[in-house]
């Protein structure tokens, strides 16, 4: 199915390119070719689309051979199509740049020598052939490379996006087990000591309480080690998972392990936001985690004041605690600081009278402000992976901008001499009607146009008489079509001796045949 897709797809480039070719001479937007001439040419193209995907230098450099085999300057409506086509498939498909550069800087220099050997007027076909290279071949070209490029961009941020996300997973469980598993470890500690000190119990087994609560307190410490290796310091908080109890329950389960805290609530707020009471939720089971580690002995209030506006939880210990002030800075409250602050609230930790203390205020708007968007942007489709950065985009804009500024101002500047050319070589048919056999040059010239035709039908023209300077005019001002030209015959007393009106292409054959016959 892929392989009939891709041939399909092959014959609709392919009749596309070669409509042109066999189309542009019939309506006289060319100077016609013979059969031979186009059939080669459809046969170049044919084999050009074949190889595109596998030898797209290749199939470029054959067009553009056609393009320079037809029309010295490049520009040609039969082969034009077929060279931008097959330039933008060159920047799409091949990898490195030098060996197209190298194509481009070919063409311009087998052009350039053609030009000066054949060409008649060499500066304005020079300016077309650059014109022509500029937007016909590397425009295509540098869209092909942009385009490539894009789409590696879109791949590779897709492997970024997805490693990025793995590592946000990956802190994400490390932040869950370091408050959830160092809660519970604290609590298995303090539950140890609590019975080693207990006075009814035999030596040995408080001797092994003390080995559990030891046992428990290095756990704790090495899942703290191991918590900091895995987390990513440019993470910011990571997203909180849904708690399985209230702030009441986490704290009346604490006091059944052993540690002396009391509950307070205050405030008027009923129902809360839920996620308001997961931020304070985690508060408290931090600030318990770090009492019951460091200052296992001392009494705790935990005190939340709710009201419509936000929720504010206090956590005090008093008495005080043997590694407050390392707790302090640890990557526990440190993430508690950065989730709290990160939705608009307000979190102090520090010494407290003799003990220590955990302030935390969370506004409920924020909070739900945030939330809205996190449920949005789960709706919203992703921005597209591989968009330019604006700054970016603003170095393609302008790079464009100025290319085409450059090559505006070199076609219009090709097109305005080819006009003015072309204008400037018509003579009129009433004047060349005029002109009798033997008038003199300088009496001709009054009629005459400024210049003469840079590209002289010579082919198509009878045999000029021996020992005479022959000059072409157009018979029309009409541009881009094929027209009739008038050829007069000067001998070398610059008097006119032969006059003779060369035939359009299109009709060539037939004239020819007439003069023949008479």
């Amino acid at each position: 199915m892929e392989r009939r897709r891709r041939r399909a797809t092959d014959a609709l480039l392919w009749a596309a390119l070669a409509l042109p070719v066999a189309t542009a001479d019939r309506i006289g937007l060319n100077e016609p070719r013979t059969p031979a001439e186009q059939l080669t040419g459809t046969a170049t193209l044919a084999a050009a689309v074949a190889i595109r995907r596998k030898s797209p230098l290749t199939a470029f450099a054959a067009t553009a051979a056609l393009s320079l085999a037809s029309e010295p300057a490049l520009l040609t409506l039969s082969y034009g199509p077929a060279l931008a086509t097959f330039a933008l498939l060159l920047g799409l498909h091949a990898q490195q740049t030098r060996p197209a550069l190298t194509a481009f800087g070919a063409i311009a220099v087998i052009g350039t020598l053609q030009i000066a050997v054949r060409g008649a007027d060499p500066s304005a076909q020079w300016l077309v052939l650059i014109a022509t290279l500029h937007f016909g071949v590397v425009f295509p070209w540098l869209g092909g490379r942009y385009w490539r490029q894009s789409r590696q961009n879109v791949e590779r941020e897709q492997r970024i996006a997805e490693d990025r996300a793995r590592l946000r997973e990956r802190a994400r469980i490390a932040q869950d087990m370091h408050d959830s598993l160092g809660h519970e470890l604290s609590l298995i500690a303090l539950r140890a000591g609590a019975l080693q000190l207990a006075p009814d119990l035999a030596e040995h087994h408080r001797k092994a309480a003390a080995d559990l609560r030891e046992a428990a307190s290095d756990a704790t410490e090495r899942l703290h080690r191991i918590i900091g290796l895995l987390r990513e310091d440019d993470d910011g908080p990571t997203p909180l998972t849904p708690a399985n109890e209230t702030v009441e329950e986490l704290v009346a389960r604490t006091a059944e392990s052993g540690l002396r805290v009391r509950w307070e609530a205050t405030g008027t707020a009923d129902p809360y936001s839920p996620l308001v009471e997961r931020i304070v939720h985690r508060v408290v089971r931090e600030a318990l985690t770090n009492a019951a580690r460091h200052a296992p002995g001392a009494a705790v209030t935990v005190a939340v004041r709710r009201e419509a506006d936000g929720t504010e939880v206090s956590v005090v210990n008093e008495a005080a605690a043997t590694e407050a002030g390392s707790s302090s800075g640890g990557s526990g409250l440190l993430g508690l600081r950065t989730l709290v602050e990160g939705v608009g609230g307000r979190f102090e930790a520090g010494p407290y009278g003799e003990g220590f203390r955990v302030v935390a205020y969370v506004p409920a708007a924020s909070v739900a402000l945030v939330a809205s968007g996190e449920e949005a942007a789960e709706h919203l489709p992703p921005r597209p992976l591989g968009t330019p950065s604006p700054r970016a985009r603003r170095r393609v804009v302008v790079s464009l901008v100025g290319a085409v500024a450059v090559g505006a101002v070199i076609l219009g500047g090709a097109f305005a001499w080819y006009a003015y050319t072309k204008t400037h070589s018509a003579l009129k048919p009433a004047d060349y009607a005029a002109l009798r056999l033997g008038t003199p040059l300088d009496e001709a010239e009054r009629v005459l146009p400024d210049r003469t035709v840079s590209d002289p039908p010579v082919e198509r023209a009878p045999a000029a008489p021996k020992g005479t300077d022959c000059r072409y005019y157009r018979a029309s001002s009409e541009l881009f079509v094929s027209v009739e030209h008038f050829r007069l015959c000067f001998d070398d007393r610059e008097r006119l001796v032969a006059k003779d009106v060369v035939p359009r292409g299109d009709t060539a054959g037939q004239t020819r045949k007439e003069g023949k016959e008479r």
